[in-house]
């Protein structure tokens, strides 16, 4: 039986097949990923025991093992336990898709593949039973995560690589303007007033940023004066912006202004 799907076929011939789901240490994926195409890794034994869940264990092959051995890798246990898990209220399929071969000679390539392989009808996990083997491999994960990440290497050669430099330009440029233009001093208090009115002579308005560079005071120092002499306005048009109270201006107001 065939279904459409993004326009290549869906064989769901397998679909009713049970799937074990087997969950496996590390070591074992690895091992089996790398063993050649052909060679039986294991063998997976069912004890049925009455009134008790089945008793299921994996043996892995000596082939595997000895194959472990000759590329000096950590010997691995090699009996395991599988322990069942219920899976209620999920439905859980294999899906696997099969990539036809590019043929450079064809009008219309060959679509690639899917298929369901079947349901999981349920989930294993698999533990390493606590022999000798197991012990050590544990010993020697253990040591292995307790090495340090960076270790120090005699070079033979020259490493071809940036070198570091002992500041970035913009820095180098911030710290000159810095040093130019130095740290700012708290001037007398009536003269920073002094230097306040006759800008406000030229503007009404001035925000706190261009007062600073008028001034050249520091930001604290130059607010604690302007709160003396100048109201700070919250609304709109001129929103953040410091202006002088009515007692301190010299210039009149605009209705006055279009009054006489």
């Amino acid at each position: 039986m065939n279904a459409s799907t993004s326009g290549n076929s869906l064989d769901v011939s397998n679909a009713s097949n049970a799937l074990w789901l087997v969950k496996v240490p590390k070591y074992i994926a690895d091992k089996w990923d790398n063993a050649p195409s052909g060679l039986e890794v294991g063998k997976v034994k069912v004890v049925n025991v009455q009134g008790k869940r089945p008793d299921i264990s994996l043996n892995l092959s000596e082939a595997l093992l000895c194959l472990d051995s000759e590329k000096n890798s950590e010997p691995i246990p090699k009996s395991f336990k599988l322990d069942s898990k219920s899976i209620p209220g999920q439905t859980i399929g294999v899906l696997a898709e099969h990539r036809a071969p590019y043929d450079p000679d064809a009008v219309v390539q060959e679509p690639d593949k899917l298929s369901i392989k079947g349901k999981i009808s349920q989930k294993l996990e698999c533990r390493p039973i606590g022999d000798q083997v197991y012990m050590d491999l544990k010993k020697h994960a253990i040591r292995k995560a307790q090495l340090p990440t960076r270790q120090v290497q005699k070079l033979d050669k020259v490493v071809q690589n940036f070198k570091p430099i002992s500041d970035h330009k913009h820095n180098i440029e911030y710290n000159e303007k810095k040093k130019s233009e130095g740290k700012k001093a708290r001037d007398d208090k009536d003269a920073v007033m002094a230097m306040l009115f006759k800008a406000f002579e030229k503007h009404q308005y001035y925000n706190i940023k261009d007062l600073v560079t008028l001034t050249k005071q520091p930001v604290v120092y130059l607010k604690e004066i302007l709160k003396e002499v100048c109201n700070y306005n919250l609304k709109h048009p001129h929103k953040n912006m410091w202006e002088l109270k009515p007692e301190y201006r010299h210039y009149k107001d605009k209705d006055e202004t279009e009054t006489n």
